[in-house]
């Protein structure tokens, strides 16, 4: 069994690393009410199994039958292929339809259907980043048409792909890559479960794997696994390299040959064909200048333009000034 399944947290109190947004879901759960959410943050940082365990708080049993959640990138990705074939919308799909218009009405189907002893029911959009303007537009129409039975949750690695019709709707609930001294916790914890007293993996191997990891419990989770099958720890950060690191590095080489230009198309191109946020990319940077680098100023123009980042309406504009700036540190 994978173990980010198995130690997937069953409650609210068993997200690490979160305790903003678990103390703000917490006090949903208990009053019984809830506003729209935008659930926004890396990759497995514990926004699906929040809102998840915020759904067993609120539902009891009943949690499955009154939340709804819909894979957002694969029917954006896939198209009406996937509405076909998956037994969830097949019945619902419209074969003379377009995409949209096959969304919006598997949409308020499930919006129209009535919560079981609850006063509203969970409609939960994955990646919602992958929502097209045409898509969000209609969601928005029906956020306000269903509000009194329902509640949106949306969970994006890229806030900024949400329109400001949407946005303004929801309280935004950030979940933050997790912290390495959190990561070290969960990851003894997980070891004195599975090999208790005889540990295959030292606290170096640890280190090393939360290192590899960036703040992903689930990445660190998996390189954990694997390194404890193996018994191998050394080569782990070639294996837990992925490609949009390799686009990185090639980036910083190019920087540091003075191509400014060549190293900004691969970043863009981190964000335009894989999909990363702007904020994903500086995390992919970040790992590789601390371990390659370690230099002050570019720790500052890296944190500087995650904070622009985070403020600004292109994304793409500030990744150019970044770009830019760590060309001239080089220089």
């Amino acid at each position: 069994m994978l173990w980010i399944e198995k130690y997937r947290p069953g409650t609210l109190d068993m997200i690490a690393g979160q305790e903003p947004a678990v103390r703000q879901l917490s006090s949903f759960a208990r009053s019984g009410t809830v506003p729209h959410l935008i659930l926004t943050g890396p990759h497995g940082t514990g926004k699906s199994s929040a809102i998840e365990c915020f759904a067993k708080e609120v539902y009891r049993e009943n949690w499955e039958l009154n939340t709804t959640i819909i894979q957002t990138a694969d029917i954006f990705q896939q198209g009406k292929a996937f509405l076909e074939q998956d037994e969830r919308y097949a019945h619902l799909y419209q074969k003379n339809q377009s995409l949209v218009s096959n969304f919006k009405y598997i949409l308020k189907w499930y919006a129209s259907l009535r919560p079981l002893d609850a006063e509203y029911k969970i409609l939960v959009f994955e990646d919602a980043h992958a929502l097209t303007r045409d898509a969000q537009q209609a969601l928005r129409r029906i956020m306000e048409q269903t509000s009194s039975t329902c509640r949106f949750v949306l969970t994006t690695t890229n806030p900024s792909a949400i329109i400001p019709a949407i946005a303004s709707r929801c309280l935004p609930l950030f979940f933050s890559p997790i912290g390495t001294s959190v990561m070290l916790g969960s990851l003894r914890k997980v070891m004195e479960r599975e090999q208790p007293g005889a540990r295959s993996c030292s606290e170096d191997d640890l280190e090393l794997i939360a290192q590899a990891a960036a703040g992903d419990m689930r990445r660190a989770l998996l390189l954990l696994q694997v390194a404890t099958e193996t018994g191998r720890c050394q080569d782990l950060l070639g294996v837990a390299q992925s490609e949009s690191a390799t686009v990185a590095v090639s980036a910083i080489n190019a920087l540091k040959g003075g191509d400014t230009r060549g190293a900004v198309r691969r970043l863009e191109s981190l964000m335009i064909d894989s999909g990363l946020s702007g904020t994903e990319v500086i995390m992919e940077l970040r790992t590789i200048i601390q371990r390659e680098f370690n230099h002050p100023a570019l720790a500052i123009a890296l944190a500087d333009a995650e904070y622009r980042m985070r403020h600004a309406n292109s994304e793409f504009i500030q990744m150019g000034a970044l770009t830019t700036g760590i060309q001239e540190i080089f220089t």
